[in-house]
């Protein structure tokens, strides 16, 4: 995937380029100039605003953290806002239309609905990717049986034992991780 993005952010400037000239053997040169120094005039207007917001939601955020409560206000918008504010001021057609699906109020909530799942979706990846690193390491997840979710602590699942296991060292066929062979020897200091 991260190369895809590499080729695409590649590809970019030279798709920009080629629209610029189309719609300029459409509408002219001058009308073109025109639309992209509106484009970037606008861009700079949305930037001054979502200035003055995030610093508002950054301040709400700080007197958040200093009382342990909920901030009132989200950042995601103001950081859309600020997207959308760049892309406008990037000259060219395409990051301008991203520019304003980010920046136009309707098509807002339906991006912070995408990112919101996307965002979900990311974070129970690498939960589970932590829990199979901690697994694969033989450690536990804090607040989980060393067994797998759903097993009582102490014993394995189905192990008839009790929580001690048998007298060679428990049930070995639900053990998971590596055994290491040795010894213990107290550390005197008297």
């Amino acid at each position: 995937m991260p190369l895809l993005t590499v080729l695409a952010l590649m590809a970019l400037p030279f798709l920009e380029v080629w629209l610029m000239i189309v719609v300029g053997g459409q509408i002219g040169v001058l009308w073109t100039l025109a639309a992209l120094v509106a484009l970037m005039i606008l861009g700079v207007a949305v930037l001054r605003h979502t200035g003055r917001a995030f610093r508002e939601v950054i301040r709400d955020a700080d007197e958040a953290m200093r009382t342990g409560e909920q901030p009132r206000k989200g950042l995601l918008d103001p950081l859309m806002l600020m997207a959308g504010g760049i892309l406008l001021v990037i000259p060219g057609f395409v990051t301008a239309a991203l520019g304003l699906l980010l920046v136009t109020p309707v098509t807002r909530p339906a991006l912070r609905w995408v990112f919101a799942g996307w965002a979900r979706r990311r974070m129970v990846k690498m939960q589970e990717r932590v829990e199979e690193e901690f697994a694969a390491r033989g450690a536990t997840v804090p607040g989980q049986s060393p067994f797998g979710p759903g097993a009582p602590f102490g014993r394995p699942p189905g192990d008839p034992a009790g929580p001690a296991g048998p007298a060679d060292g428990g049930n070995q066929s639900t053990s998971r991780g590596r055994v290491i062979q040795g010894h213990f020897e107290p550390d005197e200091k008297d």
